[in-house]
C-alpha cells in the first residue's frame, strides 16, 4: 500500500495538472473559434505544448515525491512533444499554403 502525498505536493500537483489542462482547452477553443485556417493553427500548437509542460511538472512533482527520488523520465515526453508539435506545424502551414496558392487565393507572394 502506498502512502498518502504530503499537502503540498498533492496541491503542486493539482494546480500544475489543472492548469496544464486549462491551456489545452483554451488551444482546443482557439480551434474552433479563430476563422482561418492560417490564424487558427496557432491556438492549438501553443496550448498543446504548455499543457504538456505542465503536465510534465506535475508528474515530475507527483512521482518523485512517492518515489522518494527525482523522476525525470516524463521530461522525455515533453521534448518529443516541444520538438515534434512546431514541425508538425510547419508542414501544415507550408501545404495549406501551397494549396492556398494553386487555387490563387489570398496569401503572400512567393
Amino acid at each position: 500500500m502506498t502512502e498518502a502525498l504530503p499537502l503540498w505536493a498533492e496541491i503542486l500537483t493539482a494546480v500544475f495538472a489543472v492548469v496544464g489542462a486549462a491551456f489545452a482547452a483554451i488551444g482546443s477553443f482557439g480551434l474552433v473559434r479563430v476563422p482561418t485556417f492560417f490564424r487558427r493553427i496557432h491556438a492549438p500548437t501553443l496550448g498543446a505544448t504548455l499543457g504538456v509542460w505542465c503536465m510534465t511538472l506535475a508528474t515530475i512533482v507527483y512521482f518523485s515525491v512517492q518515489g522518494r527520488n527525482l523522476f525525470l523520465h516524463a521530461v522525455l515526453i515533453a521534448l518529443f512533444v516541444a520538438l515534434t508539435a512546431p514541425v508538425t506545424t510547419i508542414f501544415l502551414m507550408r501545404a495549406a499554403l501551397f494549396r492556398e496558392r494553386q487555387k490563387k487565393g489570398d496569401v503572400p507572394p512567393e
